[in-house]
Order: structure tokens, then C-alpha cells, then sequence
């Protein structure tokens, strides 16, 4: 038996990493914790998501409704979610002395509105309950020896842990590690990214956004705003489907076509009516200088060059085929996209360790207990809105809680 430095080791300063150790030496004040990060600064993910404004969690609180949100992962963290969901986030932030409040959207952030808040509580913490945290470290490989844990560090370091936490995110410097594991790893590719489209008029609409939206490609559609962009089109609505099609755009190498329908809240003939009895009631008014459906006269002014609408056209001399080209283009233009673009406010990968390899009760891995995964070095990520940090919140949660049962 090897004598060890550490009770539990975390590899990975960020979100769930950090939860993962307060929440250990919360339920166990004697646990010698380690946190590793390769980074000079721990929680840079943190800091910098939202704005800079730490996009905590979001206004979801029933677990079957928060899992619909996650791309990968939803039936694996069901009852995770039940155990320690929104709900619980909240309250533990509260109890700390960090207020949280809503937006109208659902995302709620610090009542600060700043994400330092949550980085001078966590490290506030870490030091009260005498964690330790290594910054600029490297971690070249560990191994399960006898019961304990050997962790190889850059500068030549070797440690010994009881319990090992993976929380490296989609850091592949792990990878050959986790192989010699036997664990299935389920390759990585991007998601919540926005769309490149080489569309000169288009893209000169830039900043042109609309409330509600429909995106698609064929079998995947996602609702929400949207936004065009100098680079082509973003907001919500296009990093949902980024997010629910990852693995399909990938195979595409990211070259398809979009199809956008700008008035989701409406059917074809509904459109086509508002068309016609707008034509009945202003014949005379030109076409181009009467934007419908509150859409801004710059983008209504692209919406009748694609459907061939003259500059001096009037609405009497609007004819089927101009109301057939004004209803396709509203409900279904199609783009062809050329390649992706990151959203610099969350960076996620879908991929990572199986979830089969992990017991959603304590998050440890099954073949190799006293190994705990969470966070995005698992195949679990989310839609932007706060859902990837819920998740983590919920990991190293639950990790806490496996580690309760070994040490106690």
C-alpha cells in the first residue's frame, strides 16, 4: 500500500472541477483536496461565459423538461437532475451569499451581473476550507496502482491520490491516459456554432435580428431569435441546431443548406392572406416602401429583390407569382452555408468518455472505482442559456457525494 499526498486529486480547474472539491470538503472538512490547472488562472471558462457575466443556470426547474436541452446526455442526467437541478443551484449560490436572478429569456446570472462574483466566492472557498489549487501544471499521465492513484506532472512531479476527478473538459491531452483505461471515448466535434454564408446582400443586413425563427436542415429543426451577422447568420435558434446536429454538419464538413422559415408563428396560407388583403386595402402604395410583418425595411427591401419585386412596383401590380416568392422566402429561404464560425461565449464539444462507462448515482467510473468524471470530458454538453454550467454544477455535485460514500 502506497502512502498517499492527497484524498481526492481534480484535474481541471473549471466549473465542475471547482463544485466537485468545495462540496467534498463541505461534506468531509478532513479530505485532503487537490486542484490541478494547466492554466495560469483557474475558472477562465467561468470568467469569460456570458459576457463576462456567468450564465449560472436557467429558469428550468423540472428535471424532464431540462433534460430536452442537451443534445447528448439527457437520459443519463434524468436523475441527476432530480437530485440537484436549478432549483438546488440557486440555493446553494444563495447560501453563500450570492444572490441570482432571471432574465426574460430564462438565463439567470449573478444578481452582480458580473462573473467575478462567482469567481471570488469559489476561490473564497477554496482557501476556507483549506483546498489546495495548482495553476500551471500539466498532468502527462496517471495510473491506477494498487489502490491508490499515480499522477505524473510535467516538471517531473509524481503525486499519489485515493480518489481521482477528471474534469479536464475537451482537453485531449488525456486521451492516451483514458485509453489505456479501456474506456470508450466517442470522438469530439464542435458545437454551438454559428453559420458562414457567402452571401453578399445577406450579410450586409448585419445586425438585422428577429424574435422568433425556424431553422433547418432536413430531420433537424430548432426555433428562437436570430440574428444576421457580417459573417452570415447566429442567435439562438442557429446555435440550437449547431448543437442538435453537430455530428451531421461535421459529416458535412460544415457545407449545406439552411432553410429559414422568419415567420414560424404563422402557416403558408396565413401569410399568403395577410399578402393579399394587404393588396386589397393599399393598391396604389409601393411595394417597397411598405415592410409587413414588422420586419425592417432593410430586410424587407432584400425580401422583394428575391422575389422579384420592381423598385416602383405598386401592391395592384403584384401578381401570383411575386405572392408565391414573398411566401416561400418568408417560410422556407434556403442558404448555403460554407463552413462554421465559433461563438465565442461558450466554446462546447460534443464527444468525450460514453456515459455508459459512468454511474449517473456518483458519477465514478464503473470499471475503475474511485475515478470520477464530470463535465465536458464527458459526452454530455447543452444549448447555450446556461444548461452546460447546470450540468457541471450537478457533476461535481454528485462526485462530492460518491467520494462521501468511499470516505465515510
Amino acid at each position: 500500500m502506497f502512502e498517499l499526498d492527497y484524498d481526492l486529486v481534480i484535474v481541471g480547474g473549471g466549473a465542475a472541477g471547482f463544485f466537485a472539491a468545495i462540496n467534498t470538503v463541505s461534506n468531509n472538512p478532513d479530505l485532503r483536496v487537490l486542484i490541478i490547472e494547466k492554466n495560469k488562472e483557474a475558472l477562465q471558462k467561468v470568467k469569460v461565459s456570458g459576457g463576462g457575466r456567468c450564465n449560472v443556470t436557467h429558469d428550468c426547474f423540472q428535471a424532464s423538461e431540462l433534460i430536452k436541452n442537451y443534445p447528448r446526455g439527457k437520459e443519463f442526467l434524468l436523475k441527476p437532475f432530480e437530485r440537484f437541478g436549478p432549483n438546488e443551484t440557486i440555493a446553494w449560490f444563495n447560501n453563500r451569499g450570492v444572490g441570482i436572478k432571471k432574465e426574460a429569456d430564462g438565463r439567470m446570472f449573478p444578481a452582480s451581473n458580473t462573473s467575478q462574483t462567482i469567481l471570488d466566492l469559489f476561490h473564497d472557498e477554496v482557501k476556507r476550507l483549506g483546498i489546495e489549487l495548482r495553476c500551471s501544471e500539466r498532468v502527462t499521465n496517471f495510473e491506477k496502482e494498487e489502490d491508490s492513484w499515480k499522477i505524473d506532472l510535467l516538471k517531473g512531479e509524481s503525486l499519489r491520490t485515493g480518489c481521482l476527478m477528471l474534469a479536464t473538459g475537451s482537453d485531449r491531452t488525456i486521451w492516451e491516459s483514458l485509453k489505456k483505461l479501456d474506456l470508450e471515448i466517442v470522438a469530439p466535434v464542435p458545437s454551438l456554432f454559428t453559420f458562414k454564408i457567402e452571401d453578399e446582400e445577406l450579410r450586409a443586413l448585419a445586425g438585422n435580428s428577429f424574435l422568433n425563427s425556424k431553422a433547418s436542415i432536413p430531420d433537424i429543426e430548432t426555433t428562437g431569435p436570430a440574428l444576421i451577422t457580417h459573417w452570415g447568420m447566429s442567435g439562438p435558434s442557429i446555435l440550437k441546431l449547431s448543437a442538435f446536429a453537430a455530428r451531421e454538419l461535421e459529416k458535412k464538413n460544415y457545407v449545406f443548406k439552411l432553410k429559414m422559415d422568419f415567420l414560424p408563428e404563422l402557416s403558408d396560407k396565413m401569410v399568403l392572406e395577410h399578402l393579399k388583403n394587404f393588396q386589397t386595402d393599399n393598391p396604389k402604395k409601393k411595394v417597397l416602401s411598405t415592410p409587413l410583418f414588422d420586419l425592417s425595411k432593410r430586410f424587407w427591401e432584400f425580401l422583394c429583390k428575391r422575389s422579384n419585386v420592381g423598385e416602383f412596383q405598386n401592391w395592384s401590380e403584384t401578381g401570383k407569382k411575386h405572392f408565391k416568392l414573398f411566401q416561400d422566402n418568408l417560410k422556407k429561404m434556403v442558404f448555403d452555408v460554407t463552413g462554421k464560425s465559433t461563438f465565442k461565449e461558450e466554446f462546447v464539444t460534443a464527444g468525450g468518455v460514453a456515459l455508459s462507462e459512468v454511474n449517473p448515482d456518483t458519477f465514478e467510473v464503473i470499471k475503475h472505482p474511485t475515478l470520477f468524471m464530470a463535465g465536458e470530458v464527458l459526452n454530455i454538453d447543452a444549448i447555450t442559456g446556461g444548461f452546460n454550467f447546470q450540468a457541471a454544477w450537478t457533476g461535481g455535485w454528485h462526485v462530492a457525494k460518491g467520494i462521501s460514500k468511499i470516505k465515510t
